[in-house]
């Protein structure tokens, strides 16, 4: 090899080492003995754009987020080092630059993942607080039916947060189990002592079912509803059984109770049929009686319903649903007489007629005084004063109004 050859980043000298041009000066990267100098410094460069594919290549993943920042520290020491001792010729300072560009980089996403991180584990502490806040509440509750099924889901949220700082962590945890195994424990007991109360409550209505199926063909109508009555209170405070248990007892418990009942029913129909006729006699009756109405003489008004109603009394019964209403309206009658004897009685009373007179009294005496009051009111020009005599003589005038009527009905 003979001559020599130069680049602004290196050269090849005589003896054929070939040279790095660097901020710091030159130094030998490697020895170039056969073909010409040109050469030498081509297969250098290549070396370097190779370099430079590389970091080029560490930058784009960096800038694109797709390394994970301690990654891409990893990859950036190691273009590092490769560059340190790098048998290339180019511009090796451009590149550590942009290495020290990069490492910029990757320091504000470590800062911006550890912001995240941070930000991500507060949210799960607050999240599994919330969980064992839950967990807590449906361990001291008695939702026996959907807790179960309330705390699997909480136990799959908890599952998909991220762990924390292991004494957080466990804290928070250990609530959540303790609240877990407290519900189940309570649970477990419930359903213990519901099966107890269940089997009672079979036993009790297994002789209820039998009890009705006994009086399900009695014609003793008043006992029997009576009975069945009591028998129906009892069977609502026993508490239910099982469901299949409690269907099968009350589909016999039923059945007896229509079996009587609808014969109770046709039995009833057919008497009500035969009282048709007595219901005719004493709607009859009624008119009678209400032709008493409005009550003039008590006396003679109290004989005639006594007549009327020893006739009521032997006609007998009237269809069940009739009863009601002619009842009602002899009640009416009787109600008007009473009445009227009432009336009469305190009209005759001397005692009632002493007190009327003695009110009589002391309301004109009261007039009295409210009137001179309020000429003594109006004198002094006191309008106040003016208005509250008035009304007040007003209201004693009304009063003594009602009293006067009162006695002359007992003078009537």
């Amino acid at each position: 090899m003979s001559g020599t050859a130069e680049e602004p980043w290196g050269r090849v000298a005589d003896d054929g080492t070939v040279y790095l041009r660097t901020d710091d000066g030159e130094r030998a990267i490697g020895s170039w003995q056969v073909g010409d100098p040109e050469g030498a410094l081509a297969f250098f460069r290549r070396k370097y754009d190779a370099l430079a594919l590389e970091v080029d290549l560490l930058a784009s993943r960096v800038e694109s987020g797709i390394l994970a920042p301690d990654d891409a520290h990893n990859a950036l020491r190691r273009e590092r080092r490769n560059l340190a001792g790098a048998q290339a010729i180019g511009d090796l300072g451009a590149l550590s630059a942009r290495l020290d560009r990069l490492e910029e980089v990757i320091a504000g996403r470590r800062a911006e993942r550890r912001t995240e991180r941070k930000r991500q584990l507060e949210e799960a502490r607050s999240a599994k607080s919330a969980i064992a806040d839950e967990a807590e509440a449906l361990a001291s509750g008695s939702d026996w039916r959907h807790g179960v099924g309330r705390f699997r889901e909480l136990l799959e949220q908890w599952k998909a947060l991220p762990r924390l700082d292991k004494q957080t962590d466990d804290e928070l945890w250990r609530r959540f189990s303790s609240a877990r195994t407290s519900y189940t424990r309570r649970r477990k007991q419930h359903f213990s002592e519901l099966n107890v109360r269940r089997e009672d409550a079979r036993q009790v209505k297994e002789a209820l079912a039998a009890e009705a199926e006994t009086l399900a063909d009695s014609t003793d109508w008043g006992r029997g509803t009576t009975q069945f009555r009591t028998l129906m209170q009892r069977w609502k405070a026993a508490g239910p059984a099982a469901r299949d248990v409690e269907d099968q007892l009350w589909k016999r418990f039923r059945a007896a109770q229509d079996r009587f009942f609808n014969a109770r029913n046709a039995t009833f129909a057919e008497q009500d049929e035969e009282y048709r006729a007595n219901l005719e006699q004493k709607e009859a009756l009624l008119v009678e009686a209400e032709a008493l109405l409005p009550v003039r003489d008590h006396r003679t008004a109290r004989d005639a319903y006594r007549s009327l109603l020893a006739r009521w009394d032997q006609i007998g019964r009237v269809p069940r649903d009739s009863v009601r209403t002619v009842e009602g309206r002899l009640r009416k009658v009787e109600e008007a007489i009473r009445s009227a004897e009432s009336n009469e009685w305190r009209r005759t009373n001397p005692e009632t007629r002493a007190r009327a007179n003695d009110t009589l009294t002391q309301l004109r005496n009261s007039i009295a005084d409210l009137e001179r009051d309020l000429e003594a009111q109006q004198a002094k020009g006191d309008v106040a004063g003016e208005r509250r005599a008035q009304e007040a003589l007003d209201a004693r005038r009304a009063w003594l109004a009602e009293v006067e009527k009162t006695l002359d009905e007992f003078s009537g």
